[in-house]
């Protein structure tokens, strides 16, 4: 059976798609690490979504999409910087995307055990004293956990800008923690993904960074659940994972590397798992086979598994996240259009035009490949209006 057919910007023959990965539903969370989804927010096709106009958002798609990863065993990581944030979410709409993804998730079990949510400064983006960043952090902060959802520091581009060394970092996220009633997770976003982060942690050298951030870590450690890396560094991971006080997971957000280091003992919490949650449930279900085996040969067969079911989604992640990498969200919701999630490519702060349609021509063929389209020839159909729109001509 030949699968449908479609010709390609850049490819001289037409291309066949292949079958969709059998992927099957979990009967639960992965039972070796804990693995959350950040999520993106479905903008709504009918709103003005333009560049800086306030985001408009399609709440029922962007629920059923938590729905969604949920019904994979993944917890939510939401408003994070995969949602948008300091992209063209604006406060109103991320303070409502957290009150209604906490209100989904207590109609299924505990929201604090579902979703976790960022909180930062966005909001305040003129604040400009220790105590005006501290201030607007705690309002975040009890927006997050009157929602009844966990709580995941954000790094502050207020901060950044004001912050004169790693003093001053200590001194925010030190009164922060102190005043947390539950533990929470610390998010190190780099500067590939928000170039207003650079120097984060109070320093440039990542070393000197890395040493300030574990310093606080080891100040306030009944306050830190885990730490959240985004650095596409895995050497560097490893070295903080090792590092870090026992009891704080380290959740890998290198989606250029997640493969090999969760394998390696990092938990995740990857944007690219908004796109390839199906075939990531079914490898994180063969990770925990081979991990809880008594023999060798069922942890080995285990291990091949998942590492032959995530191989070929690093070439699309690598190809979703390359520079500029901050642009990855355009290809993460093409993706779901692509795949039925929603109606339509259109993202609030017009963000769908941020990469190109080669780009995102290889895109829908990396995803292919990685089985990680479900209705083949509701993608052609689509990927052929996206082309058709766009000049290109197809079969």
């Amino acid at each position: 059976m030949t699968g449908p057919v479609i010709s390609l910007p850049g490819r001289r023959e037409p291309y066949e798609l292949g079958e969709p990965g059998a992927w099957a539903r979990p009967d639960g969370p992965p039972a070796t690490r804990v693995a959350y989804a950040a999520a993106h927010v479905v903008a709504d096709p009918r709103g003005d979504n333009g560049p800086g106009r306030p985001a408009v958002v399609d709440w029922e798609a962007t629920l059923r999409f938590r729905r969604h990863l949920w019904s994979y065993g993944f917890r939510v990581a939401d408003a994070m910087d995969t949602a948008q944030r300091n992209m063209g979410l604006d406060w109103p709409a991320t303070s409502e995307l957290i009150r209604r993804s906490a209100a989904e998730a207590r109609t299924i079990g505990d929201p604090a055990d579902l979703v976790a949510c960022g909180a930062g400064t966005d909001h305040a983006p003129d604040a400009g004293t220790l105590g005006a960043i501290i201030a607007a952090y705690a309002e975040q902060v009890e927006t997050v956990r009157d929602a009844g959802a966990g709580v995941i520091l954000m790094a502050s581009r207020q901060l950044a800008r004001t912050a004169r060394g790693s003093e001053d970092y200590h001194k925010v996220y030190g009164t922060l923690l102190e005043q947390a009633d539950r533990p929470v997770i610390l998010h190190w976003l780099g500067e590939m993904f928000d170039p207003h982060l650079a120097g984060y942690w109070g320093s440039r050298d990542v070393e000197e960074a890395t040493a300030s951030f574990l310093a606080l870590i080891r100040d306030h450690t009944s306050k830190v659940e885990g730490v959240k890396v985004s650095l596409l560094d895995e050497d560097h991971e490893v070295r903080l994972r090792a590092a870090l006080p026992s009891g704080v997971r380290l959740y890998t957000g290198d989606d250029f590397n997640y493969p090999s280091l969760i394998k390696s003992g990092s938990h995740a919490l990857l944007g690219v798992f908004d796109a390839i949650a199906p075939a990531a449930a079914t490898a994180l279900a063969a990770l925990d086979r081979a991990e809880q085996a008594e023999d060798e040969e069922t942890r080995r067969r285990n291990i091949a598994l998942y590492d032959e079911i995530l191989g070929p989604t690093m070439a699309l992640s690598r190809k979703i996240f390359e520079a500029p990498t901050y642009h990855y969200k355009t290809g993460i919701v093409f993706l779901a259009w692509l795949a039925g999630h929603q109606d339509g490519f259109v993202m609030v702060n017009g963000a769908q035009s941020a990469r190109s349609v080669p780009h995102l021509a290889e895109v829908f063929r990396l995803a292919d490949k990685a089985g990680l389209l479900p209705d083949p020839d509701l993608a052609v159909h689509r990927m052929k209006a996206f082309l058709t729109t766009y000049g290109h001509a197809h079969n």
